[in-house]
């Protein structure tokens, strides 16, 4: 735009100083703005940064507690065993990665003089080990859970597979089970040892397709 005079320099000087006051404005509000981002990503890194420890520790935490829950089952399945079998073998979990999620695998170890030897429960001297293994876990997993599971321990023929020879042995086991943890064992069995170590037995029999029941004095 030509000036051709002062009177229009002044004009023309005045609308520049308008316009750049505004654009001024314009300006630090868009600083303003800018300013206000840069906190609020700075309080959502912290935040990040804060999730990220949080989901570290409630790992390490899961872990250990994990761990500890292992040793635990570990040492009560292995006693139990030693207990009722009266030798050496020890019971092992292995757990690993299995599509995103932990994956718990059992074993026996047996240790010879050759060294040790470890196996799946199921395929170590038979059903008996799988039997008691499963007894104890039942007990441990009772035990040791959070809040604590209340109520009788109900077992159906407990010990099926375990031989005459360890029989005793078992009845023995479920008797001071009961009595550490002060717990109620029910439990069906067709074997005389395990029945006669109940403070109650009840005998179920069948008479002309009518079940009847009889209680036992030992």
């Amino acid at each position: 735009m030509p000036i051709n005079n002062y009177k229009e320099l002044e004009s023309y000087i005045s609308n520049m100083k308008s316009y750049i006051s505004k654009e001024q404005g314009k300006k630090e509000k868009i600083l303003e703005q800018i300013q206000e981002h840069e906190n609020l990503i700075q309080k959502i890194e912290s935040k990040i940064q804060l999730m990220e420890k949080v989901s570290v520790l409630l790992q390490n935490t899961s872990e250990f507690a994990r761990n500890q829950a292992k040793i635990q089952v570990e040492s009560l399945v292995t006693n139990c065993l030693q207990y009722i079998f009266e030798n050496n073998v020890e019971f092992k979990i292995e757990i690993n990665e299995l599509y995103g999620k932990p994956n718990a695998e059992f074993y026996v170890l047996t240790k010879t003089k050759e060294g040790t030897i470890k196996t799946k429960p199921e395929l170590s001297r038979g059903g008996g080990v799988v039997d008691i293994i499963s007894l104890a876990l039942r007990i441990a997993f009772l035990e040791i859970y959070k809040p604590k599971i209340e109520g009788p321990l109900i077992l159906d023929e407990p010990a099926k597979h375990v031989s005459e020879e360890y029989i005793f042995n078992v009845a023995d086991f479920l008797k001071k089970t009961s009595e550490l943890f002060n717990r109620q064992i029910i439990m069906v069995t067709h074997n005389n040892h395990l029945s006669s170590i109940g403070t109650k037995a009840y005998r179920v029999y069948l008479k002309e397709s009518r079940s009847y029941l009889e209680e036992i004095t030992f």
